[in-house]
């Protein structure tokens, strides 16, 4: 097959909107990674899964002797860990090789490399200073990463089930397409790769500022749209601590720091706090689809006792 050029790769494989670490630290590495692959080899997406989970394993190891130096180590290969990660997605849209039992595994994969890497990490500064406070920490990153996972993908359906009923509802009353504003864009809410919103590729040409769709007191705050204006703009999430940040502070940023204990406990405040925030915002998108579903339903209302002309019908909602 006639491999892309490396603009045109980027633009098939990058995701329209991605976390600021994933953009700025790994992009830059594993496109044009991919694009060698592509060319030079026959190696599969699901190849390159197990590849990161083996190294995953490998951080983990290094992890768990808790010295400084095989805490850097640990870190370095994370982080290589993290750009395989990313680059058996971006292989699988360049090639057309992705599968459903593929996204299931790069998605299982990523479990238990988090799951491992905690347990090594805090047992190992447990080990040296015989302090609990680190197993408890290890019991919190496994069930903050759970979490936020699960109630990502359950924002993600819960906003496909809202789509799917204003697109039926709008089909059965003849009033075309559905208002762009009556469920806000997932894209800002996604925190990675959970659903499968997140795996738009960028567009070509400059990403367009988002527009309000609901007034807030964040929304309100100053400075806050030219921000998120100028985010947007470089393909970067509104959500600027994620999973992945989340991930990148515990394994990477605390190790290399020799800290491990106040960069965890500031990763989990920090994304129970976008966690709430993202819930907000999907409590002001499904009122946004209550009023919606009702303005339909006065039209329905009117039409059954009007009759109202189809040509009319799309001024009343």
């Amino acid at each position: 097959m006639r491999v892309p050029s490396l603009p045109e790769v980027r633009r098939l494989t990058e995701k329209q909107r991605d976390a600021w670490w994933t953009v700025l630290l790994v992009d830059p590495v594993a496109t044009p990674l991919v694009r060698w692959t592509a060319m030079w080899t026959r190696v599969t997406p699901n190849q390159i899964t197990w590849a990161a989970l083996v190294l995953g394993i490998g951080a983990a190891a290094c992890f768990a002797q808790g010295e400084w130096q095989w805490l850097v180590a640990g870190a370095v290969i994370y982080h290589v860990s993290f750009i395989l990660d990313c680059m058996d997605g971006k292989l699988a849209r360049l090639t057309g090789k992705g599968s459903a039992f593929g996204a299931w595994l790069d998605y299982i994969f990523d479990r238990v490399r988090v799951l491992i890497c905690a347990i090594a990490l805090m047992g190992g500064q447990y080990r040296l200073t015989e302090d609990v406070t680190f197993i408890w920490l290890a019991v919190a990153v496994v069930f903050l990463d759970m979490l936020r996972y699960m109630d990502a993908l359950e924002i993600w359906k819960v906003r496909l089930n809202m789509r799917r009923k204003l697109r039926e509802r709008a089909e059965e009353l003849g009033l075309g397409e559905t208002p762009s504003t009556a469920v806000a864009s997932t894209e800002d809410d996604q925190d990675d790769s959970v659903a499968p919103a997140a795996e738009v590729p960028a567009q070509p040409g400059p990403v367009a500022p988002v527009a309000d769709q609901q007034r807030s007191f964040v929304t309100r705050l100053p400075g806050y749209v030219r921000l998120r204006d100028f985010l947007v703009g470089h393909r970067i999430r509104i959500h600027l601590f994620s999973g992945i940040e989340f991930q990148m502070t515990i394994f990477i940023v605390a190790p290399l720091v020799n800290s491990i204990l106040w960069p965890t406990v500031a990763a989990g405040v920090l994304l129970l706090l976008f966690e709430v925030l993202v819930v907000y915002r999907l409590l002001l998108a499904t009122r946004s689809f209550e009023r919606t579903m009702a303005r339909y339903d006065r039209v329905e209302l009117e039409m059954k006792s009007h009759q109202v002309d189809p040509s009319e019908q799309a001024s009343m909602v």
